[in-house]
């Protein structure tokens, strides 16, 4: 098992990683600081995975309350159904939720566990390869609206993070794609050698072997964990985790959640971005080849949907990063080294998204 600790002074906690750490009653039992447990999941890893935490669990007092799988059902309904279930279970503010799954499951879990009576702790157990290495880490919690993505949340750290890399074995192959688009971009903004081990690696990666995922949930969690400490709140150099976000948010949002998986959109908001950097001259066009042939070999889609740029525009400016109507942009100034900026050409831009989403 690796141990990471992303380090936020008294709200400090620790990321596990390993294999078959769900039913290990003695680690389950170190670090959830409460008995009385809400388990929050969905309907596909209760019937996979649900067993192995139970055993991890006993001795525990649980309730489980399984939820609709997918992002259209990321909303102030279900947080509502969530907080109806913490009322119901008389979890008090001594107790805890348990987060068991993907990045949906975790996202609003840890909003409804900031809600309820003002805040109570709970635990990321993530079984997807991106919420493993992205959306369980950092404290971001939240909720959809009809308007964008993520619009209505809280910053809520977790008491811990219990990676199990086994439940990676029953994760469909799109979804194992869809994780590695966040492992990438980790890799895009501040790791060109990790960018090359991906390179050489990818092939290791899609078959699943162990020692290859481990290293990239590590290294990304190493990543993450070094600048949400700097960061917390993301005033400043958090925002860099966003490269292609801004970008694939706009897709999501414009077809609905429901076409795009996160990942698929991101790594497309990927491929927009390293374009943009390189029309606005700031990396050669060989280090947007290397990207692009890099995201084709692990099988995601390069072309944008075609929602129109003034769609795509209307999406992004509502985005969390503008700043006095501004859009502010993660662009690379090379493979490896990232920057948050509102200084860059307004007509590239227009062109950047015309080409991307159709005028």
């Amino acid at each position: 098992m690796q141990q990471l600790s992303i380090d936020l002074g008294p709200r400090s906690y620790p990321i596990l990683i390993g294999e078959g750490l769900l039913a290990q009653r003695d680690l389950m039992a170190r670090h959830i600081p409460a008995r009385r447990l809400l388990v929050v999941t969905n309907p596909t890893i209760a019937e996979l995975h649900l067993h192995a935490l139970q055993q991890g669990l006993a001795g525990f007092d649980i309730s489980v309350e399984t939820i609709p799988d997918g992002e259209r059902f990321k909303t102030l309904a279900t947080a509502s159904r969530l907080l109806d279930a913490l009322i119901e279970a008389r979890i008090a503010r001594d107790g805890a939720l348990v987060a068991f799954g993907g990045g949906v499951v975790g996202d609003i879990s840890g909003f409804a566990a900031a809600c309820y009576q003002r805040g109570i702790a709970y635990v990321q157990v993530p079984t997807t390869l991106l919420a493993q290495v992205d959306s369980s880490v950092g404290g971001k919690t939240g909720v959809n609206h009809a308007a964008g993505k993520n619009l209505i949340g809280a910053f809520h750290q977790p008491v811990c993070v219990i990676s199990d890399t086994a439940t990676l074995r029953t994760l469909p192959d799109r979804e194992l794609r869809a994780g590695l688009a966040e492992v990438i971009k980790c890799a895009l903004i501040c790791d060109a050698q990790f960018l090359s081990w991906l390179e050489a690696h990818l092939d290791d990666l899609l078959k699943r072997e162990p020692q290859a995922l481990a290293h990239a949930i590590q290294r990304s969690c190493e990543i993450k964990a070094e600048i949400v400490a700097r960061d917390e709140r993301e005033q400043g150099p958090r925002a860099l985790l966003n490269l292609g976000h801004t970008f694939g948010h706009a897709i999501e949002s414009a077809t609905g959640y429901d076409e795009w998986l996160h990942g698929e959109a991101v790594a497309a908001g990927l491929l927009i971005a390293t374009s943009l950097s390189a029309r606005l001259g700031w990396l050669p066009g060989a280090d947007l080849d290397r990207v692009r042939a890099l995201l084709k070999r692990a099988g995601f889609p390069l072309t944008a949907p075609t929602i129109g740029s003034e769609q795509a525009l209307a999406h992004m400016q509502r985005d969390k990063k503008v700043r006095g109507g501004r859009i502010r942009l993660i662009l690379l100034k090379k493979l490896g080294t990232a920057e948050i900026t509102d200084q860059y050409d307004p007509a590239a831009f227009k062109a950047e998204l015309q080409q991307a989403f159709g005028p």
